[in-house]
């Protein structure tokens, strides 16, 4: 009978159901992930068009360096192991892992669901896009928070609720900072202006000669010192060739920035070309179409983008 007793307060339905839907989060955020290293070259945003290539390519994408989606995969995998290994534990084991992980999977997933939702109330409000894998990831950390709170047959539920609450407090608070901390339009200027990253791919003559002829022809590309599609636009020239391009820094607090000139040609994402008077569609533009738009004759030996001509680009805050 105790032997029995102790199989069954595993919780063996709802442990699976947070371990599918752990799963299904850590592939959701792992390939965003992939996708911001470049590693997988194109998702297609189902439903929601282009939204996902802004909101992934928007100020709040990145943290430390390292797509935010990293760091959700990491929480999901984190909750995947915690529900999966009173499972698959020795039969003596079993018990004893279901009391300790299950304190820790609801505030776990209480914090992902939490965060998740500020992310989601940050697309509708602010980047005003929707992005698909996005919105999933939201759903999944509620599912999983549920799941955690009402799947465990807990000895006060009233305390564990209340501790839900303390924990929602907390990270909306956190999370309410860190949006506006990490918003471009709020952050407190440098005397000189914040700066973008160094670019440190080399540049071949033809993309020398690609940017020289495309700054004497008027050329100009709008970018932001944050926004991560200006930089790959830049590294497609190289850091020789990159000096040579006429560049217009947006961002309020960037270094050497012309925001009105901006705001009067109406540039609402990053990195924007102006070509011969027009504005192109937005986004990172192999040089090779460049150098077809604007009339450039000499030799073309340039990199491309591994997906599509035109990638995603960012887009400011509205």
């Amino acid at each position: 009978m105790i032997r029995r007793h102790r199989n069954e307060s595993v919780e063996r339905w709802p442990r699976l159901a947070m371990v599918v839907l752990a799963s299904i989060g850590a592939v959701d955020t792992g390939l965003i992930t992939l996708k911001r290293w470049q590693v997988v070259p194109e998702l297609a945003c189902p439903v929601t068009g282009d939204g996902c290539d802004i909101v992934l390519n928007s100020p709040w994408a990145t943290v430390l360096g390292q797509p935010l989606a990293l760091f959700g995969f990491l929480a999901y995998a984190t909750v995947l192991v915690l529900a999966v290994t009173p499972l698959v534990a020795p039969k003596q084991s079993r018990w004893q892992l279901n009391r300790t992980t299950w304190p820790l999977l609801m505030p776990l997933s209480l914090a992902m669901a939490v965060f998740s939702l500020s992310l989601v109330g940050l697309m509708v409000v602010v980047i005003q896009a929707f992005c698909f894998f996005c919105l999933l990831s939201a759903v999944l950390s509620v599912l999983l928070f549920l799941i955690a709170l009402v799947g465990h047959r807990w000895d006060d539920m009233g305390a564990q609720v209340f501790r839900a609450l303390i924990v929602a407090l907390v990270v909306a608070v956190a999370s309410f900072a860190w949006i506006q901390a990490s918003d471009p339009d709020r952050q407190v200027a440098n005397p000189d202006g914040k700066r973008p990253p160094a670019i440190t791919t080399p540049s071949s003559e033809a993309q020398v000669a690609l940017a020289e002829h495309l700054t004497a022809s008027g050329a100009v590309v709008y970018t932001a010192w944050w926004c991560p599609a200006c930089r790959t636009q830049k590294e497609l020239f190289g850091k020789e060739a990159a000096k040579e391009l006429a560049i217009v820094e947006c961002a309020q607090d960037g270094y050497n920035s012309e925001p009105q000139r901006c705001e009067a040609k109406e540039i609402q994402s990053y990195p924007t070309w102006e070509i011969d008077g027009a504005l192109l569609t937005p986004g990172i533009k192999n040089p090779e179409e460049l150098a077809d738009i604007s009339g450039y004759t000499g030799e073309r030996l340039f990199p491309t983008l591994p997906s599509r001509s035109s990638a995603p680009s960012s887009s400011p805050q509205s």
